[in-house]
């Protein structure tokens, strides 16, 4: 007999989304990690859910601007030289993503998750009793003069046609009504009013992991290596004893094609390296969340401090990480907010798991419908955990979702290309 009816293999917030919505379909579910230590991505990201980013990363004419953003390596986009050879298959899959017909159908799926998301969020939020861990102070997208912010219009434009509400903001004058204290460099702005934050991830993931153990998760510590089938169970085979469940759901990040690949998957999954430093309290009286998008990165509050990250390092998951990337972006903060105290700051990167056309899977292994993948979210895992989550409560049930799940397919990479 399986141990529980549904394994899910880790414990970020993908995989604990997952487990609370599993649970509430009355399934025995058991949560398999490697770790509990809160460092990870889920626990020390921006806070962030951006859900009117509908727009991928692999845009039209993107090609042209990356071999610039790519050749410096302490830029938004960059890939370290040692990875540049194992990266190409990616990057050949990347450029073919942005072409129009690709890029029209990215934005329509991730359009649709988003939607689905931030209706998931206020069920999860009332079922986890989490409303004091989030603020609702919205975002805003600052440019730096009249080009930059034309430049902008047709993204704007894209999330209107999509229901994304928002506000343009055409001096430094309507900027500082929401945030005082920028440099009057930036004279546009596009604000967001329906932006969420939470207070702090690492909160927010500690309720969600609470929350779940109430209701009756059990939890294992233990480094999954690979899934083999059996007759009536999956058998999870770890560093330590083997698990067996009925069904498995596989939500371990970065790591996640390993498990794919073990069963046959082949997914062509890469890592975003993100970096960041998070200030103490006081450094910067923060009103909303900040987004400087020539520059990759943003500035939130999180908790009483500040945080400032971003940026897109596709390096793997072994090269040392490059902290200069965490200085130059707090260099860049310090120019931009005038009055910002950088001191004291503590420095983190992360690995974001990134698919090239910025679209998860969320979907059944073509080898075997009993496990089902829920990973390449990139830097939206935090903003498209709910919704994600009912898609896996769907897909484990066997039940139709809210939406052809097509563009989120496990072997969408797998198919002829022209």
């Amino acid at each position: 007999m399986p141990a529980c009816d549904v394994a899910v293999i880790g414990g970020g917030i993908i995989g604990l989304s997952s487990a609370l919505a599993l649970l509430g379909r009355g399934h025995r579910v058991c949560i398999v990690d490697r770790s509990t230590e809160a460092d990870r991505a889920s626990d020390m990201n921006a806070g962030a859910f951006a859900f009117s980013d509908i727009e991928p990363l692999a845009t039209p004419g993107i090609m042209r601007k990356a071999p610039k953003w790519l050749l410096d390596p302490l830029g938004p986009l960059s890939v370290p030289p040692a990875y540049a050879l194992k990266i190409a298959p990616w990057m050949l899959r990347f450029w073919r993503a942005s072409r129009p017909d690709r890029y029209e159908a990215a934005v329509a799926a991730q359009s649709s998750l988003m939607h689905l998301s931030q209706a998931a969020l206020e069920r999860q939020i009332s079922e986890a009793d989490g409303q004091a861990l989030f603020r609702r102070d919205g975002q805003l997208q600052l440019y730096e003069g009249a080009r930059a912010f034309t430049a902008s219009l047709a993204g704007w434009e894209l999330r209107r046609r999509h229901g994304v509400r928002f506000n343009l903001l055409e001096s430094p004058e309507a900027i500082a009504e929401i945030q005082p204290g920028l440099d009057r460099r930036f004279t546009h702005a596009g604000y967001t009013p329906d932006w969420i934050n939470t207070c702090d991830p690492s909160r927010w993931l500690t309720r969600l992991r609470t929350v779940v153990a109430a209701r009756g998760a059990a939890f294992e510590q233990a480094s999954v290596q690979r899934l083999l089938p059996q007759g009536d169970a999956i058998e999870i085979e770890t560093t330590g004893a083997p698990l067996l469940a009925g069904r498995v759901v596989v939500a371990a990040g970065a790591w996640s094609h390993h498990l794919a690949a073990s069963l046959g998957d082949r997914i062509p999954l890469e890592t975003e390296r993100g970096y960041n430093t998070t200030l103490p309290d006081s450094a910067f009286d923060i009103k909303t969340h900040l987004t400087f998008p020539a520059h990759g990165f943003v500035v939130t509050r999180i908790g009483d401090g500040i945080r400032v990250g971003g940026a897109v390092e596709l390096g793997g998951l072994t090269l040392p990480p490059t902290y200069r990337r965490a200085d130059i972006l707090l260099d860049k903060a310090k120019r931009f907010l005038p009055g910002l105290n950088g001191q004291g700051g503590r420095r983190w990167m992360g690995f974001r798991p990134s698919l090239p056309d910025s679209l998860p899977v969320i979907d059944c292994s073509p080898r075997d419908r009993r496990v089902v993948y829920a990973f390449g979210h990139g830097h939206l895992g935090l903003t498209q955990s709910a919704g994600t989550a009912e898609l896996v409560a769907a897909l484990v049930a066997d039940t139709p979702p809210p939406f052809d799940l097509h563009a989120f397919s496990a072997n969408r990479f797998q198919r002829a290309h022209p």
